[in-house]
Formats: C-alpha cells, sequence, structure tokens
C-alpha cells in the first residue's frame, strides 16, 4: 500500500518537475565512445561494451565489482552521465558516480545510489568532502524508478557553487562559503571522475540489515552517454589557466535562478528523506554551510 502511494505521488511529480526547463541552461552534452575519456580502474572483465563503447555495463558478483575513472584530472566543469541502475532486488549494492582529488585531504563530490529490495524506491545519496572532510549527507527518493530507463545525473562545479541534477532538476546545491563563514571549498584541487558498482551490505540498505542476495548475480548497471566538459590539469594544479572563459563559469551559472530554487524547494519538501543540516542527533550546532542550505 505504501508503495503504490509512493508510485502515485511520484507519477504527479514527475509530470511537474517535466514541465519545468531550466531558465540557463548548460550546453546539450555531446555524447562520445567511453575510451575517449575513461579507462577501468580495476576487475576490467566485470565491464561490457556494447555498441563500440557508447554503452557499458558494469558487473557485480559474489567474486568483485568494477569501476572506470576518467583519463585526466579536472579543475571545475560539467560532468553527466547517463545510467540505468541495477534491477530487481537490488539490496545492498551501491552504483556510485563521483569526483574526488588524489590526496589524503580529498575533495570529493559525491551521487551514491543505494539499493533496495523488490518494489521499494531507490535512494540516492549525494555529500561533499572539502579538505578531506565529509559527513555531509543527503538522501532523496527519486520520483521515478532509475531501473526502468537511462536518466541523466551531471554534477556542475565551479567557483561559485556545485550544484547536482537529476535530469536537469537540480537537487542540492552546495555554495562557495570559504570566504564569508570560512568552510573550505573545493578549488584548488584536481579531480578525477570515477563510476563503480560495488557490495556495501554491511551499511548501504536499512543501515546494514539487508543483506546482498547473491542468488540474483550478477548485478548490472547500464551507462551511456559519457559528458565530460572541464578544465582539464594536471594533479598538481592549483587553478584553472581558463578560469571565467567557460560556459559554465558565466554569471548565469554562478548560482541558481528562481524557477531553479522552486524545482529544488519541491525536492526538498517531497523527497528529501535525510539531510546532514537538521540532523541535531550528529550536529549539536548546526554546521556553518548550513546557513546557506536553509536559502532553499
Amino acid at each position: 500500500m505504501a508503495t503504490a502511494r509512493w508510485l502515485l505521488a511520484a507519477a504527479a511529480a514527475a509530470l511537474m518537475l517535466a514541465n519545468c526547463a531550466w531558465a540557463a541552461a548548460p550546453r546539450k552534452p555531446v555524447d562520445v565512445p567511453f575510451q575517449k575519456n575513461y579507462v577501468p580502474t580495476w576487475a576490467e572483465d566485470h565491464i561490457h561494451y556494447v555498441d563500440g563503447g557508447r554503452e557499458v555495463q558494469l558487473y557485480l558478483d559474489r567474486s568483485t565489482g568494477t569501476g572506470f575513472q576518467t583519463r585526466g584530472s579536472y579543475l571545475f566543469g560539467h560532468f553527466s552521465m547517463h545510467m540505468k541502475l541495477v534491477g530487481g532486488d537490488s539490496a545492498g549494492t551501491v552504483t556510485a558516480f563521483y569526483l574526488s582529488s588524489q590526496n589524503s585531504e580529498h575533495d570529493e563530490i559525491d551521487f551514491e545510489f543505494l539499493g533496495n529490495r523488490t518494489g521499494q524506491p531507490y535512494i540516492l545519496q549525494t555529500n561533499v568532502f572539502t579538505g578531506g572532510k565529509g559527513d555531509r549527507e543527503q538522501r532523496i527518493y527519486l520520483w521515478f524508478d532509475p531501473t526502468k530507463d537511462y536518466h541523466s545525473y551531471s554534477v556542475l562545479w565551479n567557483l561559485y557553487m556545485i550544484a547536482f541534477f537529476v535530469d536537469d532538476v537540480p537537487i542540492r546545491v552546495f555554495k562557495n562559503s570559504s570566504g564569508d563563514l570560512g568552510v573550505r571549498y573545493p578549488f584548488s584541487q584536481p579531480m578525477k571522475l570515477y563510476s563503480s558498482l560495488w557490495n556495501a551490505d554491511d551499511w548501504a540498505t536499512r543501515g546494514g540489515r539487508e543483506k546482498t542476495d547473491w542468488s540474483n548475480a550478477p548485478f548490472v548497471a547500464s551507462y551511456r552517454g559519457f559528458h565530460v566538459d572541464g578544465c582539464e590539469a594536471s594533479a598538481e594544479a592549483r587553478f584553472c589557466a581558463t578560469q571565467g572563459a567557460r560556459w559554465w563559469d558565466q554569471p548565469e551559472f554562478r548560482d541558481l535562478d528562481g524557477a531553479q530554487y522552486r524545482k529544488l524547494r519541491e525536492v526538498r519538501q517531497r523527497y528529501t528523506i535525510y539531510n546532514y543540516c537538521t540532523d541535531r542527533d550528529r550536529n549539536a550546532a548546526m554546521p556553518p554551510e548550513c546557513a546557506k542550505d536553509r536559502d532553499v
């Protein structure tokens, strides 16, 4: 019954969100073969290529998961991936799509898709690490079934904000508060883009109470639309040589506009199930960057 109510609410909200267009939409991504920008990171035999690499499937079984990463590192940009997540009983599995720098005090921008039992909605967890500090999780239910078809997941990262999007709907913004609030922001450590499919049944589904059912293996996540439009840099770079000159650096992309904030409020009101900013058991005092999160 609860699942039926969720499906009805999701269908109505999906129609509303689909009718809202970006006022300042990013340029249309150009799809390129996987091999142009990416290489496997481990268990290459668990990566299957379709249509000359225009589609890639990651496999998870008892022996291993797998993953891939960009060939180069980037300091700001727009990054997107079309993904179709593990279907059926996906409890215990995690499909991740994230940016990360390479050192101990690393910066990281995360999408993590937490599997669930059949008929239950997927949970999308986002997180932002700055200078090695994370613990900034937010979790939402998606307003569609992400296992039935491809959907776009993207990050716009510039000197002013990090914005997370699902099918061009903003679901989270992390603003640069280094100047006014003293919160570290990712602006001087180039990051590689990664994706992986792996077993995390010690924590991923209901805090680890739901374990992976290996009789359903192999689990498969599918990808296409391998879009990277960033300032490519060496891992040691401290600035982007084209700072201010790229489309994602222009004034209209330094914050969300009014229509985008309305969509973000809708996601916050209907689908957010956890926000570290409001977790008083975890944070007795509200983290300083959350003062801007409350602007939503």
